[in-house]
């Protein structure tokens, strides 16, 4: 049976096609440019065992519906669209590379800590209208900067974050500590890091554990004055929170390249001069595009990339 590619994006993509192809000739994939769902999803996937997903949410019902189905690899590395639990129970195998993208996330997020340090966005919309205001900066080089998750993408940006001479603390519930030996990070408490850092980074996976951490708490520990940066998904962080605090002025600035609704609606928070908002292109450069279409083709055959069973 073909391979269905849901992912718009792999689908769109004529390199990754050209390659699907030559391994799969009749891998169908999604014409439309939109993200399927529900019983478009269910059409789209039946009548064929193996397929390629992206942001298409896959969920019991969906499991049930296309009981052919037995393998799914994931373009790109978040796996909170997927019900993991209902694909080990209809017998799905999901397939996935961690940290594929690690380098095309990062660097967005070390771009927004020195966007939002200097205020290149408001200062450009002043100067387009006439405006020549010059106030100060903050330097990335002086600034604490907390990695909340500290994974490969957060590791990837500590690294670059010690090489500009920023103080780098971590916080994950896993040990890396040969990793920040090498970096010369130092692991502290989620409290600690909320509450030394200038600069907070988030870089979780959402699950259970991590929906709404980041919140009013989390929001009132943080230094005042200092700088949010979320480009790892939009359900952590509490954006009614995050809007209170960058209207009472207890946060700097934020930027958020995530949101818990995407396209976001509330238009508030997204024209606030303090805040800088992104269309979830984190994992949407040319090089990342062709890395995750890349891995997701290999996982089609390769059982070595079985994420393991919760």
């Amino acid at each position: 049976m073909p391979v269905a590619v849901a992912s718009r994006s792999f689908s769109l993509h004529p390199v990754l096609r050209r390659e699907l192809l030559a391994r799969y000739p009749d891998a169908r994939f999604n014409e439309d440019g939109g993200v399927l769902a529900g019983a478009r999803l269910v059409q789209f996937l039946r009548g064929h065992d193996k397929a390629i997903t992206g942001l298409d949410v896959l969920s019991e019902d969906v499991f049930a519906a296309v009981p052919e189905l037995r393998i799914v690899s994931k373009y790109g590395v978040g796996l909170d669209m997927i019900d993991l639990n209902a694909a080990k129970r209809h017998g799905v195998s999901v397939r996935c590379t961690p940290g594929v993208n690690r380098h095309a996330v990062a660097e967005l997020a070390i771009t927004f800590m020195m966007a939002l340090g200097r205020s290149l966005v408001p200062l450009a919309r002043e100067m387009a209208e006439g405006g020549w205001s010059r106030p100060g900066g903050r330097q990335l080089s002086t600034a604490v900067v907390g990695v909340l998750g500290c994974g490969h993408v957060g590791q990837q940006v500590a690294r670059l974050a010690a090489a500009f001479g920023a103080t780098v603390l971590a916080h994950d519930i896993r040990s890396y500590d040969d990793f920040y030996r090498q970096v010369g990070v130092t692991p502290v408490s989620l409290d600690a890091l909320l509450t030394q850092a200038t600069i907070v980074t988030v870089h979780l996976p959402l699950d259970a554990s991590t929906r709404g951490l980041v919140g009013d708490r989390a929001l009132a520990l943080m230094k005042p004055g200092a700088l949010l940066i979320n480009t790892a998904r939009g359900g952590i962080v509490d954006e009614e929170a995050l809007k209170r605090a960058l209207i009472e002025g207890r946060l700097g600035g934020a930027a958020c390249d995530v949101f818990a609704a995407e396209p976001p609606a509330d238009l508030e928070l997204l024209r606030l001069p303090n805040f800088v908002g992104t269309p979830h292109i984190g994992g949407s450069t040319e090089e990342a595009v062709l890395a995750m279409g890349r891995a997701a083709i290999a996982g089609l055959d390769n059982p070595a990339l079985e994420v393991a069973n919760p």
